[in-house]
């Protein structure tokens, strides 16, 4: 015969303790909350960038777990691809280009040789190479190429500075203080700039640099010079006139320096006289108009007088 056995309803006492319990476990919940919202609070992430990051985290342990078997198993390079992969698929990857620096490159340039990297994971991305590219541009003198995750290349430019114009045959070429060449101009763009012509002028730039800082009250009245047989200087001021210089890098600048001082007591610039060449020691040649072509010679050291014509020295 069955026997049906019930079990005591439950008791005030245990109710009352069971309901207890039940608030304990919401306060601990309550306090547990407030804690970590305040945490949450003190830290400079939004709750989506904090589940980014975890996300991050979670996917790079995976990578990182693939590139452990795949370098047991002899795969380094294929563990590093694929880790790489990963990071793409997570955000990492090339979406936007900022160039710095520049200032009379074509920009579009810049950003042509930038692009290729484009939708590229990030780590994927050729920094030095890039950089390469770069300095093969002919305004660049140097580039800086970097990453900011997560989405943006950074490229800082260093442009080079513009400082004479070489005359060639056919064009008009803008040069920095090297001789190297920027890029093609008009004549009316060369105005104002010194211009610089002959063969070989373009590697004698910096020469021609230092022997015009020898006489300071000389060089922004010189308007081109002329590199004469790969061996020396015809310069040609603002107002037209002419100066041969000897050969040598101390022979010429002693020149310049004497002609600056005599143009300082005597305003040679300017005056009745075309041409001086002072390609003699302790001479100086003088074309004069009314002379028919004669010249006259002078002194070096002496005051500009009237002497006897002499033929012009070739």
């Amino acid at each position: 015969m069955s026997q049906t056995i019930r079990r005591k309803g439950t008791t005030a006492r245990k109710a009352a303790a069971a309901q207890g319990t039940q608030r304990k476990v919401r306060a601990a919940k309550a306090r547990t909350g407030s804690a970590l919202d305040m945490a949450m609070g003190w830290l400079p992430f939004t709750e989506a960038q904090l589940h980014r990051i975890f996300l991050v985290t979670i996917l790079a342990g995976a990578a990182a777990l693939v590139c452990v078997v795949a370098s047991f198993a002899g795969l380094p390079g294929l563990a590093g691809h694929q880790m790489a992969l990963v990071a793409g698929q997570t955000g990492f990857e090339v979406k936007r280009v900022e160039v710095r620096g520049v200032r009379n490159i074509n920009q579009l340039r810049v950003y042509e040789k930038a692009l290729a990297e484009r939708d590229r994971a990030m780590p994927l991305v050729d920094l030095e190479g890039l950089r390469q590219d770069l300095l093969g541009l002919s305004w660049v003198k140097d580039a800086r190429v970097s990453r900011q995750l997560p989405d943006t290349l950074v490229i800082d430019i260093v442009e080079r500075a513009p400082h004479a114009v070489l005359r060639k045959a056919d064009r008009f070429v803008l040069i920095d203080e090297t001789g190297h060449e920027l890029e093609a101009i008009s004549r009316k763009d060369a105005g104002g700039r010194l211009i610089v012509s002959g063969p070989g002028a373009g590697q004698q730039v910096m020469a021609l640099g230092t022997l015009l800082e020898a006489a300071p009250a000389i060089k922004p009245r010189v308007q081109e010079a002329e590199w004469i047989g790969n061996r020396r200087w015809n310069l040609t001021f603002r107002s037209g006139q002419v100066l041969a210089l000897p050969e040598g890098e101390r022979d010429s600048a002693g020149a310049l320096v004497t002609f600056a001082r005599l143009d300082g007591t005597n305003r040679l610039i300017g005056g009745k006289v075309t041409a001086f060449d002072m390609r003699a020691k302790d001479r100086i040649y003088l074309r004069v108009p009314e002379q028919d072509g004669q010249e006259l010679a002078l002194k070096a050291g002496s005051v500009p007088r009237t002497g006897g014509a002499t033929e012009e020295q070739q």
